[in-house]
């Protein structure tokens, strides 16, 4: 028998800037599929660099229809970094996120 979660929603726009969406998640996922815990997030015009809890550092461009985007819009990753230590209840509030073109916060 399914459990019934009391889980609340998230609802964010899919075509927020893409920046403030990562800084708002604090998740990354990276080219492995592997996703990360954002410890700082560094802007720079359309780029920004990220720096995880490993202490690995990725630069990223703001792109709305990057991988990236697609991938944290639809909620896609392999497994989760063990050295950045993403807490079960992160994990659970990003798979209760939903993203949608017309309902949801203005990031």
């Amino acid at each position: 028998m399914a459990q019934i979660s009391n889980e609340k929603k998230r609802y964010y726009r899919k075509n927020v800037d893409f920046f403030n969406l990562v800084d708002k998640i604090k998740l990354w996922p990276s080219r492995g599929g592997t996703l990360h815990g954002i410890r700082a997030m560094n802007r720079r015009g359309d780029t920004a660099e990220i720096l995880t809890h490993c202490n690995k550092r990725f630069v990223i461009n703001n792109s709305k229809h990057s991988r990236a985007a697609r991938w944290i819009r639809n909620k896609w990753f392999f497994e989760v970094c063990p050295n950045c230590k993403v807490p079960e209840w992160k994990l659970q509030k990003y798979s209760s996120t939903v993203m949608n073109q017309h309902y949801g916060v203005h990031l």
